[in-house]
């Protein structure tokens, strides 16, 4: 038998490893058993190997090295490396194989990498050439844009894993290879500059024709498209050196670079039409993307790159005209929003003006991005991770369990169980939100006060009669943190103001009218009208209640003996509003982000203004237009009958159901009818009833509100198309339309 030949197939967990060897039967019997031992397929690969054993694939074409890839085991690999080197390149090469996955092509990289110090430098400089080279061939409009995307960012991902991973990495948050260190590591990203250098040319040009062609309408195709060009071999895109501006009749020089190739490929440029930032933005921006995220593994967690906030900074007018054209782009490229308060500031207002829906998908696709596990909710394996409380005493119990939770299981998933009861699943986890939902607000407690309307809540100045307020104020947003990141509503509604200041978003005066109408009311006249003569004498301090007791408060440093002037009284009124609305209740406040930070990165929820944050926590109402419409009253000439109300109506029954929420809030400062109706809707001072009030029109004039008497101020718009058009854009505007009665 041992002069027969034999295929070997040796079986650990999923791998197989096929090698045809000279050995007899009982030889191949005895390893079959060590491969079910702790690293048996690396000792039986290495036996088999010094045996002779040939390397072949079988007859689907599957190699050896393709199946220990599959399962991820970097030790087989290693072995076979050691025996054919020249394997090292096809695993490199691998990395662009869609159908393996990344995970398991970074278990094998991980291991190869551990194995020395010259090992690990080799698997990088190599996997910074391939992706080099992708790059290039998704600049090239010849390509397949969406492989080549996915290809690339694929490609960099596992590259700044290795990086991060390699033996005795250095964590002294130096931005390594990009502020003048020349360090062995960063030479592997050497070339990847070649990248970063075509990717920089692209965005000068295109920012040097926009600014030619910003004076007149010209568009840039016609000045980019002179001629059509003929399809490039897109296998191998070497870095291209563009003329200069404007200059594009030769595409091409005899050193073997080409040019921008938007301006080749037979499809697109016989469309002259078309407008090359649309042709090149996803292009750039996916290449963008993978700029960062080389950036990015060189730092510290939390940091970002000078290198790269300096590029953004260089380039901003032409990244927002990207964004402009194609707001998509933030969601599938720009994720360096996110992580830097500094650039993300610059593209806030586009990224508020797009759709709630579309950013709402973005915060969940990125708050749950780093999750092993992607079903939000499921139920623990572990008995351990049950979150165990009893329902007598359900909000300091609760408190407790999640206090000693570990804080990246629940973010994965929650599963409560209450003491005595067997249920659980979703419905006990909705009721567990339901009932704590009330219990945070539960006034024995102390925590919140009711606002004006008797619907909204506020922190509770003197909470600090709880000896455990703090504590329990960073429980409350730990729980508001988990209801929003399993997407479980909470059955509460807080003041304006507070949603603000989850935000990060500076109150205003008018905030004030939530927790006393007629202050707010005040501070509008103060404002409204000349205080020079009236002698008010009004200083920088006010009185006002500190742990229990009336003391004179400094709004500023001296305050006291500063008179309020016509000058400085808008200055005033804001260090007032700050007083009351944030300073008073500063330490619970903070208490409170704490724990909603634990589950909510704040870089995350400023994607949202305050109106939104309250439809995340508490849900879409619905709303009967028929009830609104039997419950609205109409002043300063307006009549039921009226085209312009009738047109109104009729635009509201048109509207989604977002759209009559934004309305609502928008005129009234909440998003719930209160039970009862539309009859029940509550004012600064009592019952109001929604208003709508006739305003002379004047082109492009935006309808405003006075949220204190529920009053929308419709200007009487020509026809229904432009009232529908200026309504919209008053409610998509925010809460920047508001005034105070």
């Amino acid at each position: 038998m041992g002069g027969q030949n034999y295929s070997m197939t040796l079986c650990n967990t999923s791998v197989m490893l096929m090698l045809r060897t000279q050995w007899g039967r009982q030889h191949c019997m005895w390893l079959a058993r060590m491969v079910t031992k702790r690293h048996g397929q690396r000792d039986t690969a290495q036996i088999l190997l010094l045996r002779g054993a040939k390397y072949l694939p079988d007859k689907n074409g599957v190699t050896p090295l393709d199946l220990c890839v599959q399962g991820g085991y970097g030790e087989t690999c290693e072995v076979l490396i050691q025996y054919h080197p020249r394997l090292f390149q096809t695993i490199i090469q691998m990395t662009q194989n869609e159908d393996l996955r990344e995970n398991m092509l970074r278990q094998v990289l991980e291991h190869l990498s551990q194995q020395s110090e010259s090992q690990y430098l080799k698997i990088l400089t190599s996997l910074a050439e391939v992706a080099t080279t992708n790059g290039h061939k998704l600049l090239s409009l010849s390509s397949n844009y969406d492989a080549q995307m996915k290809s690339l960012l694929r490609i960099v991902r596992i590259f700044c894993h290795v990086f991060r991973i390699g033996p005795s990495s250095p964590s002294n948050g130096i931005d390594m290879g990009y502020n003048g260190n020349k360090t062995p590591r960063s030479q592997v990203f050497k070339p990847l500059e070649l990248l970063w250098h075509s990717l920089d040319e692209w965005l000068v040009l295109i920012a040097t024709e926009l600014m030619k062609n910003k004076k007149d309408s010209t568009d840039i195709t016609s000045i980019l498209l002179k001629q059509k060009g003929q399809d490039q071999d897109a296998t191998s895109i070497p870095p291209f050196e563009p003329p200069g501006p404007g200059s594009y009749e030769h595409l091409s020089t005899g050193t073997g670079k080409s040019k921008p190739d938007a301006l080749a490929g037979k499809q697109e440029a016989s469309a002259d039409c078309q407008d090359v930032i649309s042709m090149t933005a996803n292009r750039l921006s996916a290449v963008i993307q993978a700029f960062y995220m080389c950036c990015s593994c060189q730092m510290p967690p939390g940091m970002t790159s000078p290198r790269f906030i300096e590029f953004v900074c260089k380039h901003d007018e032409v990244l927002k005209c990207f964004v402009n054209r194609n707001p998509k782009i933030i969601f599938d490229h720009f994720h360096f929003l996110l992580e830097c308060p500094e650039l993300m500031s610059r593209f806030m207002h586009i990224i508020k003006a797009q759709p709630f829906k579309d950013r709402c998908e973005w915060f969940y696709e990125h708050l749950h991005s780093g999750q092993p596990d992607s079903d939000m909710v499921h139920r623990p394996v572990n008995e351990n991770d049950i979150l165990l409380v009893h329902r007598d005493s359900i909000f300091r119990s609760s408190c407790e369990v999640v206090s000693k939770a570990n804080c990246a299981k629940l973010k994965q998933g929650i599963a409560v169980r209450f003491y005595g009861e067997e249920g659980m699943g979703q419905g006990v986890v909705r009721e567990w939100f339901d009932i704590l939902s009330n219990e945070i607000v539960n006034p024995d407690y102390a925590l919140f006060t009711q606002s004006a309307d008797g619907t909204t809540f506020q922190p509770n100045s003197n909470s600090y009669v709880n000896p455990d307020h703090l504590n329990y104020f960073r429980f409350a947003g730990q729980i508001l943190g988990l209801a929003l990141n399993h997407r479980q509503l909470v059955n509460i509604y807080f003041t304006r103001s507070f949603y603000k200041h989850i935000l990060g978003i500076p109150v205003n005066y008018q905030d004030v009218a939530s927790i006393d109408p007629e202050y707010a009311k005040n501070l509008q006249w103060i404002l409204d009208n000349d205080i020079s003569d009236l002698g008010l004498e009004l200083t920088f301090s006010v009185e006002t209640d500190v742990f229990g007791a009336m003391e004179e408060v400094p709004l500023k440093p001296g305050g006291g003996g500063i008179l309020v002037t016509q000058n400085n009284k808008a200055e005033y009124v804001q260090l007032v509003t700050e007083l009351r609305m944030t300073r008073a209740i500063q330490p619970q406040i903070n208490a409170f982000l704490q724990g909603f930070h634990m589950f909510i990165p704040p870089s995350l929820i400023q994607l949202f203004d305050e109106y939104e944050l309250e439809l995340l926590l508490s849900g879409m109402p619905e709303i009967d237009v028929s009830d609104w419409i039997k419950n609205t009253e109409y002043t300063s000439g307006y009549e039921r009958e009226d085209p312009v109300i009738q047109w109104f109506w009729e635009v509201v029954e048109d509207i989604t159901q977002e759209e009559r929420v934004l309305l609502l809030q928008f005129v009234t400062g909440s998003s719930r009818v209160p039970h009862g109706g539309f009859a029940n809707i509550m004012g600064g001072s009592g019952l109001q009833n929604f208003t709508i009030a006739a305003v002379p029109y004047t082109p492009n004039l935006l309808p405003t509100s006075s949220t204190c008497i529920n009053m929308l101020k419709l200007p009487e718009y020509p026809s229904k198309e432009i009232l529908k058009d200026r309504l919209l854009v008053a409610l998509h505007c925010g809460s920047y339309g508001y005034t105070m009665a």
